[in-house]
C-alpha cells in the first residue's frame, strides 16, 4: 500500500485515537495470569495486540471478543498456561516477546518464541540474563539473544537488577517473573520509563512499592482478574499533535488520551519548541491519567532532546525530528542509540528519508541533528516497515510542497490502522493507492 500526502493544508478539529498500546498489551497478559475473568475496554485491536492474544491462545488462555474493543480474558490463575505444540509468533511485536518471557520463565515446560525479519534483528538480552539470573533457562542466537528464543522455566528467586538503559520492557519482564519468585524483586533503573505495568499490577491485586528509580514485587503474588478501561494511545495522537504544532493556525484536540508523566514527554518538547498545549477534562481511568490535549501551532524553534527526556519520548522521536525540519535554528536528539533496535534503525531510516524530502539531517551514533527552516518538497519516500516512520513521514509530508508518497505503508496498521481516515478528517489531503 502507498500512502500519498499533499502538503501544506491546515489542520483543525478533534479527533480521537484507538486504544493504548502498551496497556493493552499488559491487560492481556496481566489477565491471562489472573484468577476470573478481566473484562478490557478500548482495547488497541492493531497487529502487535492481536499477536500477544493468539500467543496466549495458544498457550490454553480463553479470550472472547477477540479482534475487537471490548474483550473477556478467562485467567489461569498463576502459572498454569499450557505448552504450546507451536511456536509462539510475536510478529512485530517486541513487548510481546519480552513480557511473554517474564510470564514464561515461571512454566516448567519449554517455549519457543519467533517474530517476523524485524524482530529476529531485535535483541533479547536485557530480559533473557536476568530471567536466568531468576533460574530460568534462555537460548537465543549470539550473544545478544537475538530470536528465535526458547526458553525454559522453572522455580524461581527474586533477583536485585540494575537496567543498563532505561527499558519499560525488561523492567515489565523481570516484574512478571518476579510475580512468581518466592521474595522480593527490585529494579533499578537509571532513568524513568513508562510505568504502566507497576500501575497495572497494583490494580490487579500485587504489592508494588515504588521509590525514585526503584520498583520492586512481592511474591508470590496471586492476581485478582479486574476491569482495565484503556485511554487513548498518547503515542497514535502524537502524530497530529505534533503536525498541528508546526503548520501555523492550526489547532487540534485529541480526546481521552493518557497523559502519564512517563509518557507525555512529547507535549513538553512541543512546549519548549513554542506550541501552546492546553490540557481539558483531567480525570483517573483505569488507574491512568486522561485527559483531552489541544494543540495550537505556530513558528516552532530547534531544541535538544536528550538525557532524562528520551526514555519518555522515545516512540515519538521520528515524527519530532520531522518536525525541527521546518523549526527555527537546529535540533539535536542525543542518548537515543535505543532507536538502533527498534522495528528499523530508526535514526539511519529517518535520516535517509528526511534527505529526500529536503531536508538538512545529519546522523549521530546516538541520535541525529536537524538544521531547521528547510524548504521541503514532496517525494518517494519508504517505510522501511516501520510503522512508526511510516506515519512520521507523512507528518513530513504535511509540511512539504507538492505531493508526498510513502511506499510500503501497510506497516501503520502494527499500531494504528486508522490513522489515514484521521489525518484526513482533520482536514489533510490523503490518498490510499
Amino acid at each position: 500500500m502507498k500512502l500519498i500526502v499533499r502538503g501544506k493544508a491546515k489542520l483543525q478539529g478533534a479527533f480521537s485515537v484507538p486504544g493504548d498500546k502498551s496497556i493493552s498489551h499488559r491487560a492481556l497478559l496481566l489477565g491471562a495470569i489472573a484468577a476470573g475473568e478481566t473484562k478490557v475496554e478500548n482495547c488497541l485491536v492493531a497487529e502487535d495486540v492481536l499477536s500477544t492474544a493468539r500467543c496466549l491462545q495458544q498457550l490454553g488462555v480463553q479470550i472472547d471478543g477477540f479482534g475487537t474493543p471490548s474483550i473477556i480474558v478467562h485467567g489461569v490463575g498463576g502459572a498454569n498456561l499450557k505448552q504450546s505444540d507451536e511456536p509462539l509468533d510475536c510478529g512485530n511485536s517486541g513487548t510481546t516477546m519480552r513480557l511473554l518471557m517474564g510470564i514464561l520463565a515461571a512454566h516448567t515446560f519449554e517455549s519457543w518464541l519467533t517474530g517476523d525479519s524485524s524482530l529476529q534483528k531485535r535483541p533479547m538480552d536485557r530480559v533473557a540474563i536476568p530471567l536466568q539470573r531468576m533460574g530460568a533457562k534462555v537460548e537465543g542466537r549470539t550473544e545478544r539473544y537475538l530470536p528465535p528464543i526458547r526458553i525454559r522455566g522453572g522455580k524461581l528467586r527474586p533477583i536485585e537488577w540494575a537496567l543498563p538503559v532505561a527499558s519499560a520492557q525488561a523492567k515489565s519482564a523481570i516484574l512478571l517473573a518476579g510475580l512468581f519468585a518466592d521474595g522480593t524483586t527490585l529494579v533499578h533503573e537509571p532513568a524513568p520509563s513508562r510505568d504502566h505495568t507497576e500501575r497495572m499490577l497494583q490494580a490487579f491485586g500485587a504489592k508494588i512499592f515504588v521509590k525514585g528509580l526503584t520498583v520492586a514485587v512481592v511474591g508470590p503474588a496471586k492476581l485478582k482478574g479486574t476491569t482495565v478501561i484503556v485511554p487513548g494511545d498518547p503515542s497514535s495522537a502524537a502524530f497530529f499533535l505534533c503536525a498541528a504544532a508546526a503548520i501555523p493556525d492550526s489547532e487540534v484536540t485529541a480526546l481521552g488520551i493518557s497523559v502519564n508523566p512517563t509518557r507525555s514527554g512529547y507535549l513538553e518538547v512541543l512546549e519548549q519548541m513554542g506550541a501552546t498545549i492546553l490540557l481539558h477534562n483531567e480525570r483517573t481511568q483505569g488507574g491512568e491519567p486522561v485527559a483531552d490535549v489541544t494543540v495550537r501551532g505556530s513558528k516552532l524553534k530547534g531544541v535538544t532532546i536528550s538525557g532524562d527526556l528520551i526514555p519518555r519520548t522515545i516512540d515519538e522521536l521520528p515524527v519530532l525530528a520531522a518536525i525541527a525540519t521546518v523549526a527555527e535554528g537546529i535540533t539535536v536528539i542525543r542518548n537515543a542509540q535505543e532507536l538502533r533496535v527498534k522495528e528499523s534503525d530508526r535514526i539511519a531510516t529517518m535520516v535517509s528519508e528526511l534527505r529526500k524530502l529536503g531536508a538538512q539531517v545529519k546522523e549521530l551514533p546516538d541520535g541525529m541533528v536537524v538544521q531547521g527552516d528547510s524548504k521541503l518538497i514532496g517525494a518517494e519516500v519508504q517505510s522501511h516497515g516501520d510503522h512508526r516512520v511510516a506515519m512520521a513521514l507523512a507528518i513530513a509530508g504535511l509540511l512539504a510542497e507538492g505531493e508526498t508518497v510513502i511506499h510500503d505503508a501497510d506497516c501503520v496498521a502494527i499500531s494504528f490502522p486508522q490513522f489515514p481516515q484521521v489525518l484526513a478528517s482533520l482536514g489533510a489531503e490523503v490518498e490510499l493507492a
